[in-house]
């Protein structure tokens, strides 16, 4: 069996991330919101596969913090209730409104956010594997691509939820193609600000 081995920077990260999920699961269970119970096992696995290739990837301890905030708004985002719904749906900046969708919301931030951070990931996987793409746009577009296809698989994910699970709160195809744009966003703006101040890790 692989031995993981991980230093204290990601002992923490481990600590703090296990202990967030063990006490929104508790939760879930005990309001019976069984939609986010999908989340939690795809959740798992995600932090399996990052445990595993902990000594592959070499990810800076801030990316692994980065990771962890993602899925504590993710976590809070749908167990946290606010305004007599939870706390995806709280209206944060009076952009755009219509009777079909608003515009920005905290559901919109935690997708930006998520997958900036996951395009992030893979541009580090992408240069630390094929050094000589390194400040290459290929390792930006590949990063950013990859990042909106993952987007793509978390709207699968939803739609297995509204499948398996009545009465979700993933919402319709406005919201479906919201969070992909907002996913791709910040894909985008991550590989900017990554050419930008250039690439630490």
């Amino acid at each position: 069996m692989r031995r993981i081995n991980p230093n204290g920077a990601e002992k923490a990260v481990g600590l703090f991330t296990a202990a967030y999920v063990l006490v929104f699961t508790v939760w879930f269970l005990s309001i019976g919101n069984y939609e986010f119970i999908v989340y939690i096992v795809t959740m798992a696995i995600l932090i399996g596969l990052v445990a595993l290739s902990l000594r592959k990837g070499e990810y800076p301890a801030v990316m692994l913090w980065a990771l962890s905030l993602w899925g504590l708004a993710h976590m809070a985002g749908g167990g946290v209730p606010v305004n007599g719904s939870v706390l995806y749906n709280l209206h944060l900046v009076d952009m755009v409104e219509t009777d079909l969708y608003y515009i920005l919301k905290y559901d919109q931030v935690v997708h930006c956010y998520g997958f900036g951070i996951t395009a992030w990931l893979l541009h580090h996987l992408i240069t630390r594997h094929y050094p000589e793409t390194r400040g290459s746009w290929t390792a930006y577009a590949y990063a950013a691509l990859a990042s909106m296809g993952l987007g793509a698989v978390n709207e699968i994910i939803e739609f297995i939820a509204v499948l398996a699970v009545p009465d979700t709160n993933v919402g319709g195809y406005y919201n479906t193609a919201l969070d992909l744009c907002f996913n791709g966003a910040g894909a985008v703006v991550a590989m900017v600000l990554v050419r930008v101040f250039g690439q630490k890790t």
